[in-house]
């Protein structure tokens, strides 16, 4: 190594630039270190050169291997899957049909979605799954004629021809037993003597308003009441009143069941919201859920901890996973989130009928998911509902088979997002339905 190397330079400046190092070099002086750092600059300025001569070159070699691969992609028609049609009485949400895309399927009202409601684009041409097809909801499958009632199958809709003592549109009333004319045996207050005037030897005689003129096995004429409750409770006949009608003397009035009250229009009933009155139905720690003649008092409760998953409440009604260990990808496929929701509805409710949404959120500055899964996961409600999307960032709950009350029925769904068909959560939404023993 020569004593103007550039290696000797670095040592050099490496050793004057070491503590009480100065004494130890009186044997240069002022010039000659100037020299030394002239000839240091001047050796870094070279390296840098080639340093950024040899940026130059790979950034070349990586256009030209770029244009050449652009080039051969060019020349090689891009895998692409068979073209694919809305089911008859049904939509389709996706037009591309090349890999790794996907397109998704629902129906029309009235009818289910029988096979995958979602396919994706292989690399071999070919889409994961069948082309669905809608299939028509049989509105007499569920049975909703009561009391032994049978079920004709109409256009859209059903009729039910009801047995001897049934009425209703589901033949879920008893046929009120006759009354006598005068409305109640031996009470005087639905019979009255008529207003009777003589006219050119001729009696003329009238009944007040809800009575009329009969005649007694004496001869004589009498004002009978006039049942309004039977007259209007025969078959194919309007109804009076929602609930039950009571006869009285010249008119009727109607009632309503425990937990409802009469409206202003005295004929139809209204449920009674017990969670918004002064009075405090619920103990601490509970919440008041309105419901169809009543009320339920709940405290849904996050899901145990095990091993490195936990839950933690963020709200009375939804549940939060605790961050997970970076190496626990079974702590990631769990329920990012837990929510709980409570419906309350009437029975014999018309159907298919939508009762819940989800949807994803997008967070400002996050790119989203562009692909959503929805499904049921649980509950005790088989074959009473399906999950499918109304768009393609929205799923839908329906009910497809009429239900009837008093019951309680519980259906979990859930939605799985993936971004680039790379999975990224899974949201869960546990759902209570309270059905009310009323149509209304």
């Amino acid at each position: 190594m020569g004593p103007c190397s550039p290696r000797a330079l670095v040592l050099l400046l490496l050793l004057l630039a070491r503590p009480g190092a100065r004494a130890s070099q009186s044997c240069l002086n002022r010039q000659q270190l100037l020299t030394t750092i002239r000839q240091l600059q001047q050796l870094l300025k070279g390296q840098e050169t080639r340093f950024a001569e040899g940026i130059r070159n790979m950034k070349s070699r990586l256009a030209a291997l770029q244009n050449t691969v652009s080039k051969v992609a060019a020349d090689v028609r891009p895998v692409s899957c068979p073209a694919l049609d809305a089911p008859s009485d049904g939509r389709k949400f996706g037009s591309k049909y090349l890999v790794d895309h996907e397109v998704h399927f629902t129906c029309n009202p009235g009818f289910r979605l029988v096979g995958p409601s979602s396919v994706v684009c292989l690399a071999n041409g070919t889409w994961t799954g069948e082309k669905p097809h809608c299939r028509d909801i049989s509105e007499c499958s569920s049975q909703p004629c009561h009391n032994g009632g049978t079920c004709v199958e109409g256009v859209n809709q059903y009729r039910c021809i009801c047995p001897p003592g049934k009425t209703g549109n589901r033949c879920q009333n008893q046929t009120q037993p006759a009354v006598p004319e005068g409305g109640v045996v031996g009470d005087p207050a639905f019979s009255r003597a008529p207003r009777c005037a003589q006219m050119e030897r001729e009696q003329h005689c009238s009944c007040e308003a809800g009575f009329h003129l009969s005649s007694t096995a004496g001869g004589n004429s009498v004002c009978q009441d006039v049942n309004e409750c039977k007259i209007y409770g025969q078959e194919g006949r309007p109804w009076l009143c929602m609930h039950a009608c009571v006869n009285t003397p010249g008119s009727y009035r109607c009632t309503c069941p425990s937990g409802y009250r009469i409206m202003a229009d005295g004929k139809s009933c209204e449920d009674v919201d017990e969670c918004v009155g002064p009075q405090h139905m619920c103990p601490q720690g509970t919440t008041c859920i309105n419901t169809g003649g009543g009320f339920q008092c709940v405290s849904p409760e996050c899901p145990e901890g095990s091993g490195n998953v936990s839950y933690v409440k963020t709200s009375p009604f939804q549940c939060e996973r605790n961050p997970c260990p970076m190496d626990s990808r079974q702590c990631r496929h769990l329920p990012k989130t837990i929510s709980f929701h409570y419906l309350s509805l009437p029975s014999n409710l018309k159907t298919p009928i939508t009762l819940f949404r989800m949807a994803t959120a997008s967070v400002p500055g996050h790119p989203g998911p562009n692909s959503l899964r929805f499904g049921i996961v649980g509950g005790n409600s088989s074959g009473h509902f399906v999950m499918q999307r109304s768009d393609r960032q929205t799923g839908e709950l329906i009910l497809i088979q009429t239900l009837e009350g008093p019951r309680t029925l519980e259906v979990d769904v859930d939605m799985s997002e993936y971004l680039e068909r790379s999975f990224q959560a899974n949201h869960v939404s546990k759902i209570t339905i309270f059905v009310s023993r009323y149509a209304f």
